[in-house]
């Protein structure tokens, strides 16, 4: 006689005999709550690439307008151009480091493997290098008010 558990984990006694001696099976939740996380990363490298895009064309429009505003020209806009691009490819870093890690969930989830925390957090090295681009804009933006209104 062996035992197998279904997916709400209650016993049930078998009288023939099984090839495993438990078996159980996958709890579909586990497999969603992978995808859930995923589609969140996806969704997190998405808003980066296109919060890069923006920032990388704002330094465009602030050279188009500026004969039209008589803003002088006597700064560059290109920084925004550079803060602009490292979102764009941290963004699809993030894209490429949450597929990697989805990948290995779904491998530990086909061999039967307790789930183990990666040594690293994705989330707070994203909140981390998020952070420091945010410094460095104010920063420049700070320097960009303060040269317009000098003499």
């Amino acid at each position: 006689m062996s035992v197998t558990y279904s997916g709400d984990n209650l016993a049930t006694e078998r009288s023939e005999p099984m090839n495993q001696d438990l078996m159980i099976e996958e709890d579909p939740r586990i497999r969603m709550a992978g995808e859930r996380t995923l589609l969140a990363w996806v969704r997190t490298g998405l808003a980066m690439m296109g919060l890069g895009f923006v920032v990388a064309r704002f330094g465009l429009f602030l050279r188009e307008i500026t004969p039209a505003v008589s803003i002088s020209d006597h700064h560059q806009t290109g920084f925004s151009l550079w803060i602009g691009t490292a979102l764009v490819v941290v963004g699809v870093i993030v894209n490429l480091l949450a597929a990697w890690e989805h990948f290995r969930f779904l491998q530990r989830i086909e061999l039967s493997l307790p789930y183990r925390a990666p040594r690293w957090s994705q989330g707070i090295i994203v909140a981390a290098f998020l952070s420091i681009i945010g410094c460095v804009m104010a920063i420049y933006l700070l320097l960009l008010g303060t040269a317009q209104h000098s003499p």
